[in-house]
């Protein structure tokens, strides 16, 4: 492979790397046309540095958790528009499931002049934010603390959701994909989620553009055709059909 090539593919790879997967944008930044781009992330997928996804494509790095605090710090604005936009769904009076994750808690950010309504949680941050929120009941799901994540799992919050039942959950995963489904690092984290889901009239996926398609996660839950996407504007059309052929609503913020 000539040395200039080798380059542009190096390249191509720290933009995948720091969540750039538009074909146009990358083709733009490294100074190539689209036909070009194009050929260049299939060779990278052959060469194993990278799996295509819905219009667009991802580093083949084993993933990595990020905490809570770091997570916090990344695409800040898609969050708070989708948590804006999820608050809209929340019928008056209503019971909520409230995930654990930042994008989740920008949601109850959001809640915290709305009301009234229960919101039962499994975060911790979550539920420290909406105690103050004078017209939401806040209910803590006991159980283990992940250290990463400051969502509890294990047996105590399997017994919780037994006596509970909502009206809406908010779900947050650290990867959706059309096909595989909610991914999340332990079946602990996907063992709730599906729990919560159980529990649910409606359940609402949020999950900036960032979390859409394949991750090497080690635990899915299978997306049931009646739960909604909801993610930001930057969401790629074909990722749309991708994810409407299964069945799954799809809903854009900001």
């Amino acid at each position: 492979m000539r040395r200039g090539t080798q380059a542009r593919h190096n390249a191509l790879v720290v933009l995948l790397r720091a969540g750039i997967d538009s074909v146009q944008t990358l083709a733009a930044r490294v100074g190539v046309s689209p036909s070009t781009l194009r050929r260049d992330l299939t060779q990278l997928q052959r060469d194993g540095r990278i799996a295509r996804t819905y219009g667009g494509a991802i580093v083949c790095d084993v993933f990595q958790e990020r905490s809570f605090n770091e997570s916090a710090l990344i695409n800040q604005e898609a969050k708070a528009a989708i948590a804006a936009a999820a608050a809209e769904l929340i019928p008056a009076n209503a019971t909520i499931f409230l995930d654990a994750g930042t994008t989740c808690l920008a949601l109850g950010r959001a809640l915290t002049d709305r009301g009234p309504l229960t919101a039962v949680t499994r975060g911790l941050e979550g539920a420290v934010l909406l105690s103050r929120a004078a017209q939401v009941d806040v209910v803590m799901l006991g159980g283990n603390v992940r250290p990463l994540s400051h969502g509890v799992v294990g047996p105590l919050t399997s017994l919780a959701f037994e006596r509970l039942a909502f009206d809406v959950a908010f779900l947050g995963a650290d990867a959706v994909d059309p096909v595989r489904g909610l991914g999340e690092p332990t079946a602990e984290e996907t063992h709730v989620k599906e729990q919560a889901a159980s529990r649910s009239d409606q359940v609402v996926l949020l999950a900036d553009v960032s979390k859409l398609g394949p991750a090497n996660v080690a635990s899915w839950v299978p997306l049931d055709p009646s739960w909604t996407l909801l993610t930001d504007g930057r969401i790629d059309p074909s990722t749309v059909r991708a994810f409407t052929a299964q069945g799954i609503r799809v809903l854009t913020a900001g």
